[in-house]
C-alpha cells in the first residue's frame, strides 16, 4: 500500500533530495523502485513509499527532509494503478474521458492536479502503460465507479 506526505519548504531553503529523488518540477514526477515524488504546488510535494503505508512514513521523509515541513498523507488518499497492455493507446483514450489533459502530451514522468468528475485528484504518468490515479479516500467508491465505468465503455 501506498503511504504519502506532503513537504513543503520554506523560501530561501535548500532543497533537499529525500531518498535520493530530485525533487521535480512543475507538472513532473519522479521515482525509483521504492519512492516517488510529484509536484503539488510551489515549493510543495508529494512523497510517495511504495508498500511502506504501514509505516511511520512522514517521520523517516522528516529525517531526510529536516528543513521541510512533513505531514502525514497516507490515510486521507487512495491511489489506483491502470496498467494498458495496449502500448498507452487504452490509458490516452481514458484520459480523454474523465479528464481536463491532453493525454498526448501527458507523457511518462508528467503528473498533474485536475478535475475527475466531481473530484479533485492527482493522475501520474508512471510509464507509457500505467497511470495512477490519487484521490481523496472519502471519495474512493465514486472514483472507483468513475474509473470503471469509463473503462468499461471503452470496451463496449
Amino acid at each position: 500500500m501506498l503511504a504519502l506526505t506532503s513537504l513543503s519548504l520554506p523560501a530561501q531553503t535548500v532543497v533537499p533530495s529525500p531518498f535520493g529523488l530530485t525533487l521535480p518540477e512543475a507538472g513532473q514526477s519522479t521515482a525509483t523502485e521504492t519512492h516517488g515524488a510529484f509536484w503539488s504546488g510551489p515549493n510543495q510535494w508529494m512523497i510517495e513509499g511504495y508498500g511502506l503505508a504501514e509505516t511511520d512514513f512522514a517521520a523517516v521523509v522528516k529525517a531526510e527532509a529536516d528543513a521541510g515541513y512533513v505531514t502525514e498523507q497516507t490515510d486521507g488518499w487512495c491511489a489506483f494503478d491502470i496498467e494498458d497492455a495496449s502500448n498507452g493507446d487504452a490509458i490516452q483514450k481514458l484520459m480523454q474521458k474523465l479528464v481536463n489533459i491532453d493525454a498526448h502530451q501527458f507523457s511518462p514522468g508528467s503528473a498533474a492536479r485536475t478535475g475527475l468528475e466531481h473530484m479533485s485528484v492527482f493522475v501520474i504518468r508512471r510509464s507509457q502503460s500505467k497511470l495512477t490515479v490519487i484521490g481523496m479516500r472519502t471519495l474512493a467508491g465514486a472514483l472507483m465507479h468513475a474509473l470503471a465505468t469509463a473503462a468499461q465503455r471503452l470496451e463496449a
